[in-house]
Parts: structure tokens; sequence; C-alpha cells
């Protein structure tokens, strides 16, 4: 029997919380409260996560092994780790992105929005059943809230967007999608500078998609998990 292959997995460890992120599969990142913790969940969402990728072309083979998630990088964690966002840029963030790199990144993202998109849309109408101690967003302020850390993320890059902040949440989201795509692609052709007006250093293109597609998924299975029936 051939032996699975390695999915590369790299560790940030805050004080009281740890993100495992798979390297190559933007979106496919969780938390736990160590290492053993979060490396259990990011390997129990693999089903999830694969039903992310369903529509598109890409071939993710689920792992069946624990044991398959291998840690290549750890790094120290911050305040905002230990919030609930993996936060660092790593070493290798820097590395030249081919097209097929981007294309790749692309489809993953759509991926990722479709699968907020669809969460959304099947929630309307439901109640989101609320944490122990009555908190969590209601489906309208989770949208709002995407809308705009999506606007927020795209600055990050080098982007910029006008949306109407009183109007229909998803109808700014179409807008905001496309300018990242746009900045996106602008970032590593070198059309867009990785520095802002004022010299600023803005965010790689692979921290950007890995931390996009992790908000994106992240909150989509929050709609999907809180629904109720």
């Amino acid at each position: 029997m051939a032996k699975a292959e390695a999915i590369e997995v790299y560790l940030e460890t805050g004080k009281k919380k740890t993100f495992a992120v798979a390297l190559d599969w933007s979106g496919w990142a969780r938390s736990g409260r160590d290492e053993d913790a979060a490396l259990q969940s990011l390997f129990d969402y693999r089903t999830r996560y694969a039903q992310v990728l369903k529509p598109t072309k890409i071939a993710f083979k689920k792992p069946e092994d624990l044991h398959v998630l291998t840690v290549v990088e750890r790094q120290k964690g911050n305040t905002t780790t230990d919030f609930g966002a993996p936060n660092l840029e790593l070493p290798h963030d820097t590395e030249a992105v081919s097209p097929e790199e981007l294309k790749r990144w692309e489809a993953i993202l759509q991926a990722c929005w479709q699968a907020f998109d669809k969460a959304a849309e099947t929630a309307q109408g439901k109640t989101l059943s609320k944490g122990p101690r009555g908190g969590g967003r209601a489906l309208q302020k989770i949208v709002e809230h995407v809308r705009d850390v999506d606007a927020a993320y795209l600055r990050s890059l080098n982007g910029q967007i006008s949306y109407d902040d009183k109007g229909d949440p998803m109808q700014a989201l179409a807008l905001i999608r496309q300018a990242i795509l746009e900045t996106l692609s602008g970032r590593i052709n070198g059309d867009i500078a990785a520095e802002g007006p004022r010299g600023g250093k803005k965010w790689t293109p692979r921290y950007f998609v890995r931390r996009l597609a992790w908000h994106e998924l992240d909150h989509a299975w929050e709609i999907e998990d809180r629904a109720e029936p």
C-alpha cells in the first residue's frame, strides 16, 4: 500500500492558543489550546475543507491519518494569535509566485467565497444559536463583518475599494472580491507596489491568501454550525 503523501503544516503558538495551518491548502487552518489540539482540529475539518474544494478542479485527497499532517515550521504567536487569527508571515512568503500558483489561489479563494455565500443563503430566516454567555453575531452582522474585513485585507495588499456600508453587504462583497483578484494579480505581476504611498510594508500575496481564505471559511463554518434547524 502506497504511503500517504505528507501535508506540510506550520504551527503558530501564542500564550493561550495555537493555530495549525496547512501551507499548501489556503483556508485549511484551525486552532486549539495547544499543538496537539490544533492539529487534531485541523484533521477533523479535512472533510469540510474537501467539500469546499469540490466545485473546483483542484485534487485534494483528504488524509485518513492524523500523522500525515507534518509540522515543518513553528512560529511564536502574538496577541492576535491568542485573539483568534493566524497572524504571522513566514520567511518563504516572499518567494516568487508562478502563474500556475496564482491560478490555483484564485480557484481556492472563489471556492471559499462560494462556501461563505452558500452558508449565508442557507441560514436566511434561521436563528443562529448563541454561545453559553449569549454571545455571537447575528447573520447580517457576520456578513457585514466579513465585508469590512475583506476590504481591510485588500488595503493590506495595497488595494483600494469604496462601497456603501448602508447598502446590501453581499453586493459590496462582490465588488470587493473583484478588486481582490485584480490587486492580487497586480501585486504578483509587479504592477502594484509592495509598499504603500508613505512607505509602509504591505502583506505578501502568500500571507494575504492564507489569511483571507481562513477568515472566509472560519465564518462560513461558524454560520453552518450555529444555524438552528
